[in-house]
């Protein structure tokens, strides 16, 4: 089949790992044929990566949808910027490929959510942390039915990010930073491993007042899955303790008849109580998929686009992760408890 054709909103930052280290990897599948970016070293830089001519280089959002000839856009920007983009896109016929969150606000999730819908164009979403050979052991663990059905999940993010602007200028400067660009992924991924979605959500975001962040950079919550599952999340990017930052997290899922857990090691493990005091820890040997992580996610895009099977991580799934994130956002503004599957109701969304 001929290659696809992609349109790269963004350059610097994440895109430009994308540019120079994920999407080489898919050469005989796609090629860039634009490239955006408002900084124009960037621009530069990385459009010289991609040996894309003058034409092809765009400083304005506007100018790369109306110029660029582009099967799918990847939207690789800050989410206040997601909309414009996926809306461009969709005036072009394109699919879109975007980094999560799907955008900075429900409204903002719900209109893109819905133009898609309505154009009938393909969206997935990157939830690049399903993927990793950690977490797909624990998921295996899991199918497996050795530990019974799960009853409840702890998950624990914790990173130093008590230095301004070590997280990236844009996160310490907006408000609601760990939901928005850290919480999606653990509650996407508490989805994941409960099997389920979110049936309601209750916590707390807060900031401390530390001068490093200028919005919420901590948070606590407990919620309740459709199968019953229940989750217990402890967020925070001041962590001067023990840390489980990024690939580091600690998941532990309490089952039945044991449970199944991994930390900052990386190291899965099964534990089982034999009664009598005893107790037997297992270390599970980890899954070797073929992509893992972005890749993962890439691939099954790419053949999506192309008229394979849907991915995991589309959007009619991934807005699913979004409502919860957001719920959360609203249980803490009202200090109440929010049910997210009438959350989804509400905006026209089968939950």
């Amino acid at each position: 089949m001929p290659k696809l054709r992609a349109l790269m909103i963004g350059a610097g930052g994440m895109a430009g790992g994308w540019i120079r280290h994920m999407l080489p990897r898919f050469s005989s599948e796609m090629e860039v044929v634009g490239l955006c970016d408002v900084v124009p070293q960037t621009l530069q830089d990385a459009a010289d990566f991609l040996h894309l001519p003058p034409e092809a280089r765009y400083a304005r959002m506007e100018d790369a949808f109306a110029r660029a000839d582009a099967d799918f856009a990847i939207v690789v920007i800050p989410p206040a910027h997601h909309r414009e983009a996926v809306l461009h896109a969709l005036r072009r016929g394109m699919h879109v490929f975007s980094e999560k969150p799907i955008a900075d606000t429900w409204e903002a999730a719900v209109d893109v959510w819905r133009a898609v819908t309505e154009a009938g164009r393909k969206m997935a979403v990157i939830q690049n942390y399903r993927y990793t050979p950690r977490i797909m052991t624990v998921k295996k663990v899991l199918s497996d039915g050795a530990l019974g059905r799960p009853r409840y999940i702890m998950a624990r993010f914790a990173a130093d990010y008590r230095v301004r602007h070590s997280w990236g200028r844009f996160r310490h400067e907006i408000r609601h930073s760990l939901l928005l660009e850290g919480a999606i992924h653990h509650f996407d991924q508490i989805r994941n491993l409960a099997g389920a979605d979110c049936e309601w959500i209750s916590g707390r975001e807060w900031s401390p007042g530390h001068p490093s962040f200028d919005g919420e950079c901590m948070a606590q919550y407990v919620c309740q899955m459709t199968n019953g599952v229940m989750g217990n999340y402890e967020g925070s990017c001041l962590a001067a303790s023990a840390q489980n930052s990024w690939h580091q997290e600690r998941y532990r899922v309490e089952c039945e008849d044991g449970a199944v857990s991994v930390g900052a090691d990386q190291v899965v493990r099964v534990v089982r109580h034999l009664g009598g005091g005893r107790v037997r820890t297992e270390e599970i040997e980890q899954v070797r998929p073929t992509y893992d992580g972005h890749l993962h996610i890439i691939h099954d895009a790419l053949a999506w686009f192309q008229g394979g099977p849907a991915p995991e991580t589309q959007l009619s799934d991934n807005i699913k992760s979004t409502a919860m994130l957001f719920a959360a956002i609203e249980a803490s503004e009202r200090q109440a408890t929010v049910n997210v599957r009438e959350k989804l109701r509400a905006s026209g969304i089968g939950a």
